[in-house]
């Protein structure tokens, strides 16, 4: 069975509030099996699907001469895609990594216009697919297990004490390495937040230097 990795980035909120909120980040080798493995494929290809028939969508509405179409709207298209008899498949994903996919296509369009990121590209097979949670993920230490809305519960290598409770998201990205040039082997990083809550003790550290920029952790 192929190994899984599980990664995310550890933001500090520095704000002086009583509790102190942070978002951690860990990252561990995960373990699904092949109709779970199966299943990941095909729901980063529905987010790819989605964000790009909706740029398409975007780049028609524009050459109109119309003005960009916010979330809202291309929300309403999914509804729409959904129902469908030529995308009724896009059911079999679960909803929220569809809705983060156009959210994502509406981030990468306020980059643009704010002119901090070039214009947005159609996403190709097998280059950045992801998809994401944004809620609904249980993390089961005792047991090594972590559940996944629409997958299940799969098993992951325990490396590390999982501190902390809150709310927790998750994203995945699959990424190729391989051990030969013949064979390649698909990792998925799984990168997933959580809340921790903190009493005023933590406040000094909060405040030193070395929570002046986001952090990563690597197990």
């Amino acid at each position: 069975m192929l190994p899984r990795r599980i990664s995310v980035s550890l933001f500090i909120d520095q704000s002086i509030i009583w509790p102190v909120k942070r978002l951690q980040a860990f990252k561990f080798q995960l373990r699904p099996g092949g109709q779970q493995e199966r299943e990941m494929r095909r729901f980063a290809g529905a987010c790819r699907f989605v964000f790009n028939r909706a740029l398409a969508l975007q780049n028609e509405n524009h050459e109109a001469g119309n003005k960009y179409i916010p979330y809202g709207k291309m929300a309403s298209w999914l509804v729409e895609w959904k129902n469908a008899t030529e995308t009724q498949w896009l059911k079999d994903s679960p909803s929220q990594p569809l809705q983060q996919s156009l959210k994502g296509l509406e981030r990468a369009y306020k980059n643009f216009f704010q002119k901090r990121a070039a214009f947005p590209r159609f996403k190709k097979r097998g280059q950045n697919d992801a998809f994401r949670y944004p809620q609904g993920v249980k993390l089961d230490q005792e047991n090594s297990r972590i559940f996944l809305p629409k997958l299940g519960w799969m098993r992951y290598r325990n490396s590390r004490q999982v501190t902390g409770v809150g709310k927790m998201s998750l994203s995945a990205s699959p990424a190729v390495s391989g051990t030969s040039v013949f064979r390649q082997k698909v990792k998925y990083q799984l990168r997933f937040t959580l809340q921790h809550q903190w009493s005023g003790w933590m406040l000094a550290w909060l405040n030193s230097p070395r929570c002046q920029m986001a952090q990563s952790l690597s197990l």
